[in-house]
């Protein structure tokens, strides 16, 4: 068995070089840049495409679970600047490059608020045209996107790609009752433990052990996330528990129908299981107009691979429509 998943590895990763090469180089000079928001130092890379002047409209881009800048986040960056947007990619908080503690740990109200201080510091920004900012998330980030278009009217155009729409809900098809069971000891173990003052719980996100005690266990996400990594040496297969504990907790779907009037597009897997796609419908048909969906064959992470020439020229095309 291992020597059969070295060989799916190596074989996968060669697939991964062909089809990055082959994707969009961003024509666009490149600044890293930092703001610091709540005593964390929020990092990230804004993107001014080459030969046009004065203020630009802007996008700013937020990575899934977990996820940090440098791979599949940049790729999509290098689309919509090439249609000649600017656009700011960043780190959350706990994550990559950005500062913050306790490290790895995933909040998903303080990524909001992450989100939002990007929109601020692009606001901010002497070449850009305050009045025209758009946002794209994806996974987690696409729940936070429409959490922040239903809560920021600063944002004038969102796209959400396979967004998070319950945790509770997610969680509860992924996790049989009696592992729920276990896990909510754990989480209370841990916040004992916490206020305690002792370290917070951690574990992998990924593994190539089917029977390992992972944040995301299966094949798809060891592969997907890996491959990233690689990409992104910022990225760390290290999470605390609690992040766990807080996915449970988030709701973005909720917001969905007080993001109109901002046009909204919603991005779906077909046969996504990790953010399932009748949730995502089912939260598309309470969102209002302007809106448009667009529904792909595919699990969850085929948006970023297969599809992603489809889902990148999207989302440039609505930006361009409605920016």
């Amino acid at each position: 068995m291992p020597d059969e998943i070295e060989q799916r590895k190596s074989k996968h990763q060669l697939r991964m070089v062909r089809m990055f090469e082959q994707r969009e180089k961003a024509k666009a000079s490149v600044e890293a840049i930092e703001f610091q928001l709540e005593g964390a130092t929020i990092r990230g890379t804004f993107y001014r495409p080459e030969g046009l002047l004065g203020q630009l409209p802007t996008v700013v881009l937020a990575n899934g679970w977990s996820m940090v800048t440098g791979g599949d986040l940049d790729d999509y960056a290098a689309v919509i600047v090439n249609r000649g947007f600017a656009a700011l990619t960043f780190d959350f908080r706990g994550l990559g490059k950005s500062g913050g503690e306790p490290r790895q740990e995933i909040d998903p109200y303080k990524q909001i608020e992450d989100y939002r201080g990007a929109i601020s510091y692009v606001r901010s920004r002497p070449d850009v045209d305050p009045e025209r900012i758009g946002i794209w998330g994806t996974s987690y980030a696409g729940g936070h996107a429409l959490s922040v278009a239903a809560l920021d009217r600063r944002v004038k155009c969102v796209v959400s790609q396979v967004p998070t729409i319950s945790g509770f809900k997610a969680a509860q098809r992924r996790v049989s009752p009696d592992k729920a069971k276990v896990l909510r000891a754990s989480f209370e173990a841990d916040r004992e433990a916490r206020f305690r003052a002792e370290p917070p719980a951690r574990l992998q996100i990924i593994s190539a052990d089917p029977n390992a005690s992972v944040a995301y266990p299966g094949l798809d996400s060891f592969e997907y996330m890996g491959s990233e990594g690689e990409r992104s040496p910022w990225w760390k297969n290290e999470v605390t528990l609690r992040s766990l504990e807080l996915a449970r907790s988030y709701e973005p779907g909720a917001y969905i129908s007080r993001i109109s009037p901002t046009p909204l597009l919603m991005i779906v897997a077909l046969d996504d299981g990790l953010t399932p796609a009748d949730l995502q419908q089912e939260a598309y048909s309470q969102a209002h107009d302007p809106k448009k969906l667009i529904l792909l064959p595919g699990g969850h992470y085929s948006v970023y691979r297969e599809h992603f020439e489809t889902t990148s020229d999207a989302a440039a095309s609505w930006f361009a429509e409605h920016l």
